[in-house]
């Protein structure tokens, strides 16, 4: 739906935008446009949806609240070391640093694991901010492969720092391939500000049929491309580039329902027509929205959020404001990583945490 100026950053999380004078989020904004702002304008919601919802009736839901939940340490993927304002991962088979601004304690590791990387992000320290990698070891390609989840895809290096994934999310998707699998049914999946596909492929691995929204040409390119290196060309996969807004108000009016939707957007963003999307201002129209589509049998709706000032407490009183009537349980907290030390373990002293997100997600009971 919008290009997210936020997290990922390349216009879609690929595409270059020019850097907007307002604060943004954390990924960049593809639509999720580069996480970085590509422009100031109104934010104004599309006109077939009502600026705010009408309050839901019925009971809220339960809540299991605060929940922390942890990307287990993946074969394809590793935060080794974080302080100083940096984070050292292990992606596939390279090893990369970044900024990162919530690592405020002292590095653990010495200089020589620092020294080591592959791949070092230089430039502006701003989560959506512009720069350059620099290659200690010699220049490398864009793209490298990686596997998460049993499922084959490109890292990338963007302009933005972001790489292609986002590992934390892992968690949410193992929720969804476990679901997926154990519906005993066909299972319909929506994955909006879909960036680089990897949750729809895990999804359609897991034999749901996903439709993949993304406001970005070249995410979902990117995507499709990912398609093709998972070996799911033959899935159903609709890969549609789209401002997400008008997409889910065209399927409620039509009737349509998925089983599970996945909601992941930027802070601010633009749509492939100029669309703009504030978080604070939308988000309420849009989970509505997105509620109206589930399913007389629903498995979930899963909201992930980067980089904003907000508690997780708001997108969790805001989910079961949602959610009012639909009974189930709104599980709301903080998605994080763990370091695993140089040798991919830290022994009998859990690595420090690094808190990557807020999420509130909606589960049947």
């Amino acid at each position: 739906m919008i290009v997210p100026d936020k997290r990922r950053k390349f216009r879609s999380r690929h595409e270059q935008p020019q850097r907007a004078k307002a604060s943004h989020g954390g990924r960049p904004a593809t639509a999720r446009a580069p996480r970085a702002g590509n422009g100031t304008g109104t934010a104004t919601a599309p006109a077939e949806i009502p600026p705010q919802p009408a309050k839901r009736s019925g009971a809220r839901p339960e809540e299991r609240v605060p929940l922390v939940l942890e990307t287990a340490n993946e074969a394809g993927y590793a935060l080794i070391d974080s302080g100083a304002g940096e984070k050292l991962e292990r992606y596939g088979d390279l090893r990369v640093v970044r900024p990162e601004a919530q690592a405020l304690w002292p590095k653990a590791l010495g200089e020589d694991a620092w020294a080591s990387a592959d791949a070092v992000f230089t430039g502006d320290t701003e989560e959506e901010g512009m720069g350059r990698w620099r290659f200690p070891k010699g220049a490398l390609g864009e793209t490298w492969p990686m596997r998460l989840l049993d499922v084959d895809f490109n890292g990338r290096f963007t302009a933005f720092r972001h790489v292609g994934v986002f590992p934390e999310q892992a968690v949410h998707w193992a929720f969804m391939r476990e679901a997926i699998r154990n519906a005993g049914r066909p299972v319909k999946v929506l994955n909006l500000f879909g960036y680089t596909g990897v949750a729809s492929l895990v999804a359609a691995a897991a034999g749901a049929q996903v439709t993949h929204i993304d406001a970005s040409k070249k995410a979902i390119g990117w995507a499709r491309e990912n398609q093709a290196l998972a070996g799911l060309q033959e899935r159903p996969i609709r890969w549609i580039c789209e401002d997400a807004m008008k997409f889910i108000a065209r399927e409620r009016r039509r009737g349509s329902r998925y089983d599970i939707v996945l909601t992941d957007p930027p802070k601010f963003g633009r749509g492939p027509g100029g669309e703009v999307w504030q978080l604070f201002d939308h988000l309420p129209t849009m989970l509505d929205t997105a509620r109206d589509l589930l399913s007389e049998s629903p498995l979930a709706l899963v909201l992930t959020a980067y980089s904003i000032r907000a508690s997780f407490y708001s997108m969790h009183e805001l989910m079961r404001e949602t959610m009012r009537g639909a009974g189930g349980c709104v599980e709301s907290g903080e998605l994080i990583i763990r370091e695993t030390g140089e040798a991919g373990e830290t022994g009998d002293t859990p690595g420090r945490a690094l808190s990557t997100s807020l999420f509130s997600r909606w589960v049947p009971a």
